[in-house]
């Protein structure tokens, strides 16, 4: 089991409801500096898949790009975008297998854009990933009116289209939704 630093979200239990395969094309929305989740993807997807690397902190893709050149995986791409812009995101319409939103749309007024955004880049019956903080408090230092209730989200989504496949307990502090295109 891969844990991220604060062993707060079980990453391969994650990514395994996506059902990725070798050749796949996702991103990872919000990467941040780690890359938690884009490394493990791109062993998943291989060389002949790619991962797109996504945030709008160019120092976090800097870092992303240097860590993918030294374990030479060439399936990362990095891409800066503001996720808040409709059509902003150097990603084709309707080119991604699945995408990941983690611990990216509390951050944001926003929030709805950014799903705009990221629909935008599914291909029909393609899958996203939504964790959030839930709504209860935590040792953490994040406000109860920066979290987005879980129903909120799915109502949003189920007007943009998309099918709630899963809604589920992500860890103790978060849940997740896993949404059909």
């Amino acid at each position: 089991m891969v844990l991220t630093k604060n062993n707060l979200l079980d990453i391969e239990s994650l990514v395994k409801r996506l059902k990725l395969k070798q050749g796949s094309f996702v991103a990872d929305l919000g990467c941040g500096a780690f890359g938690y989740f884009t490394f493990l993807l791109a062993k998943i997807v291989g060389k002949s898949g790619k991962i797109y690397a996504v945030d709008i902190i160019k120092d976090n893709l800097e870092s992303i790009k240097k860590r993918a050149r030294t374990e030479n995986l060439t399936q990362v791409e990095t891409i800066w975008s503001n996720l808040e812009v409709l059509n902003g995101t150097k990603i084709e319409s309707e080119s991604l297998d699945s995408a990941l939103l983690v611990n990216v749309l509390h951050q944001s007024n926003k929030y709805i854009d950014i799903l705009k955004e990221t629909f935008r880049m599914l291909k029909p019956g393609a899958l996203v990933l939504i964790v959030e903080w839930n709504e209860i408090d935590s040792p953490f230092i994040l406000s109860n009116d920066r979290k987005i209730d879980k129903n909120d989200i799915q109502k949003i989504v189920n007007f943009l289209g998309l099918k709630t496949v899963d809604a589920f307990d992500a860890g103790e502090y978060h849940y997740g939704l896993l949404l059909k295109k």
